[in-house]
């Protein structure tokens, strides 16, 4: 018996969402309908796409976007995505809409298995219902969930996935329900009190970084204590017993604000004490805009040791420049083992090789034919968009 030849490559993709209201199949549930599907219909399946704990209203998905890339190449290995509902595709109706469409120049559609909607203007239409029916129900739900965290919040629950270091959570009875407060543990409540008495005495976050880690104290994170971990708790008003839950902004409501909603590991006027001396020992503030760094390469080296990013900073009051890998600058000497660079030798070295590999007559006239192309087409658009426009006028 011949085997069949004319099955369609297909791409199958699977999502799940980290919110936990969502009630649609699991992944492998998903996958197992879309292989059935496949196999009973002429597919071949050619690939399989799945996002776990990922919004349908972002499209900044890793499977997705991999999909999408796959999708729009010259050489795509599938002619059609096979979904168990178009809102595992996209929650969003812009989305929908753009990604849609570009797909479909490609000669790839997009399918539910479970939601039938042919490529005539009625199916296309009732695809069309079907992801605004989807988009309100997604908004809608995260509205509701808001809200309720918000309520929540006001009666001083703690609702944010991460407990701050030095508290754990306790659950209480609330009616039929129960629900997390926090409560000092004592065990890493002692080593918050330690940060805030030694910021107090005027020890530098750098050094107060360095005391724990000699001391062997783990970290929130379970790794070294750093300079920015140390900000970060200086700066948490939760240590006092206030909780605060929410960000404000235009258009939303003002934060959730609770005192004394659970014991304070700090007095309050502690903490202002600390907050008056980082404040008083911090930079001047300049905005973004008006910053320029002299160090070129800064941020865009990374370290071998570590992979963290180099950034340049002076010694001697300015007469020695060097670049240092951010592990030193946040940790102290030896928590990195890469050396110190010569700015100045550095920057020279690699102006050298980007005029002698990149900067060559070759690469700057392809780029230019380049440039040039790119900006016939656009005018060429244009043009057409203005005799449109004319034509249209010259109607009326």
């Amino acid at each position: 018996m011949n085997e069949r030849t004319d099955y369609t490559p297909v791409a199958l993709y699977a999502r799940v969402s980290s919110d936990r209201q969502d009630v649609d199949l699991s992944v492998a549930a998903q996958l197992r309908a879309l292989r059935d599907y496949a196999e009973k219909n002429g597919y071949l399946v050619a690939r399989e796409y799945v996002d776990e704990a990922e919004s349908g209203r972002v499209a900044d998905r890793p499977e997705f976007r991999k999909m999408i890339d796959a999708a729009t190449r010259p050489d795509a290995p599938f002619q059609e995505i096979l979904v168990w509902k178009f809102s595992r595709f996209t929650r969003k109706r812009e989305h929908a809409v753009a990604f849609k469409s570009m797909l479909r120049k490609k000669g790839v559609r997009v399918v539910s298995i479970t939601e039938q909607a042919d490529d005539s203007p009625t199916g296309k239409l009732l695809e069309g219902i079907i992801e605004s029916v989807d988009e309100f129900y997604s908004e809608n739900l995260a509205q509701e969930v808001t809200r309720g965290m918000r309520e929540a919040a006001s009666r001083g629950f703690w609702v944010t996935s991460r407990v701050p270091y030095g508290y754990r959570r306790l659950m209480v009875q609330d009616g039929a329900k129960k629900r997390p407060r926090l409560d000092p543990d004592e065990d890493t409540a002692s080593v918050v009190r330690r940060i805030f008495d030694m910021a107090e005495a005027r020890k530098g976050m750098l050094d107060i970084a360095k005391t724990l880690n000699e001391e062997g104290f783990a970290s929130p994170a379970g790794r070294r204590w750093s300079k920015t971990v140390i900000h970060n708790m200086l700066s948490n008003e939760a240590y006092t017993g206030t909780l605060l839950w929410g960000v404000s902004g235009k258009g939303k409501a003002e934060p959730v604000r609770v005192e004394n909603a659970f014991p304070g590991i700090i007095s309050r006027a502690q903490f202002r004490r600390v907050s008056r001396l980082m404040h008083s020992r911090a930079p001047k503030e300049t905005h973004p805009r008006r910053v320029g760094s002299t160090y070129m390469l800064s941020g865009l080296v990374k370290c071998k040791a570590c992979n963290r990013a180099f950034s340049g900073h002076d010694a001697k009051s300015g007469r020695f420049s060097y670049y240092v890998c951010q592990s030193i600058m946040k940790n102290g000497a030896g928590a990195c083992d890469s050396p110190r660079i010569n700015a100045r030798r550095f920057e020279e070295m690699v102006i050298a090789n980007i005029r002698s590999n990149i900067l060559t007559d070759g690469n700057i006239r392809a780029l230019v034919k380049v440039v040039d192309e790119r900006m016939d087409g656009v005018a060429a658009e244009q043009r057409q968009r203005l005799e449109t426009i004319e034509d249209e006028l010259g109607m009326l």
